[in-house]
């Protein structure tokens, strides 16, 4: 127990460490014209094409951060004393939006912005949905050769402990998709479903990662609100998946991409956001499995037109979102 807390301890003064350099690298500190910081979540591979495509067309050196949504926003919070992100990317709409209400974003209006899909920029222009995803849910082939159901069809006997669910908290497109399902289905239908699938055996092995792996590896055969391009991505890799998305409706969540007030490199911020816009950004986007903001971009696998969705009341889903995650955890077992 007590190697335990030292190793704990240790970890978290590394931590600090880590964060004490990376802020003394910051436009704050050191005012680079020649830097912006970036914070966005997976995938990775996306994020260092973007990087070196923006680098080689402006000579501006991308410093990126990569992590789930749960993690850029606390590490915002940390930072929040001496801000270091110029533009951020969250892979949830609604926590994009409670930025927006806390005061924290800048008014810009990137070149080619009128292209994207109606509703992916906010009133305020503060917000942009340069990609966006959708969940579904993914089975593995070799355990369950073909599958349709729909979502309060999973808890079917015969799917008896084969179910999970990316957590909430962590995945900003299971909470936005756990969010729009209550706000279509109302309180008392809505956990019914989610009580139902719990007691059926679904668990919460972390987030969107964590959930595919335990359906690649046939540990489980279905993944419950698992992300598309995730599921895609793995297809393409040759794993023994498939995905679709259930009549009753999903969620598609654009991705904001913002430009926080505190910004250092104002400049570079706003030619990264325009650059996030052009015809290269928005193909890498669309090679990377994700839905492309731009109506005139297809994606490869699929198109906004060929998912099911439900209605969305982004201001709702916002101000109820996090209390629905919290809720939907306990319900699992998780907390």
């Amino acid at each position: 127990m007590r190697n335990g807390r030292v190793k704990k301890a240790f970890s978290v003064f590394v931590a600090m460490l880590f964060m004490v350099g990376f802020a003394a690298c910051s436009p704050r500190n050191r005012g680079d014209a020649g830097v912006v910081y970036v914070y966005l979540p997976s995938p990775a591979a996306l994020a260092d094409r973007l990087a070196a495509s923006f680098e080689a067309s402006t000579g501006i050196a991308v410093r990126a951060f990569l992590g789930t949504t749960g993690e850029i926003l606390a590490r915002l919070e940390a930072e929040s004393a001496n801000p270091i992100a110029d533009v951020v990317i969250l892979a949830s709409w609604s926590d994009g939006l409670a930025l927006r209400e806390r005061g924290q974003l800048l008014s810009y209006f990137p070149a080619g912005a009128e292209n994207l899909y109606p509703g992916w920029v906010d009133s305020a222009n503060t917000l942009f949905g340069v990609s966006a995803s959708a969940v579904g849910v993914v089975y593995n082939t070799r355990l369950i050769p073909s599958l349709s159901a729909d979502w309060h069809e999973l808890a079917g006997y015969s799917f008896r402990d084969q179910l999970v669910f990316p957590d909430p908290e962590r995945a900003g497109s299971a909470k936005d998709f756990l969010a729009g399902f209550m706000y279509n289905n109302g309180e008392a239908n809505g956990w019914s479903v989610w009580e139902a699938l719990a007691d059926n055996g679904m668990i919460v092995p972390g987030a969107n990662a964590a959930a595919l792996e335990a359906v690649t590896t046939g540990s489980r055969g279905v993944l419950v609100g698992g992300v598309c391009w995730n599921a895609y991505a793995a297809i393409r890799r040759g794993e023994p998946i498939n995905i679709f998305y259930p009549a009753g409706g999903t969620v598609i969540n654009p991705r904001p991409a913002m430009i926080l007030n505190t910004s250092r490199n104002l400049d570079n911020a706003k030619a990264f956001m325009d650059f996030l816009l052009t015809d290269e950004a928005q193909r890498l986007i669309a090679e990377a499995l994700l839905i492309p903001g731009r109506q005139d971009v297809a994606s490869p696998y699929r198109n906004t037109s060929d998912i099911p969705t439900l209605a969305t009341n982004w201001y709702w889903m916002m101000e109820n979102a996090t209390a629905i995650s919290q809720r939907f955890n306990t319900i699992m077992g998780v907390r």
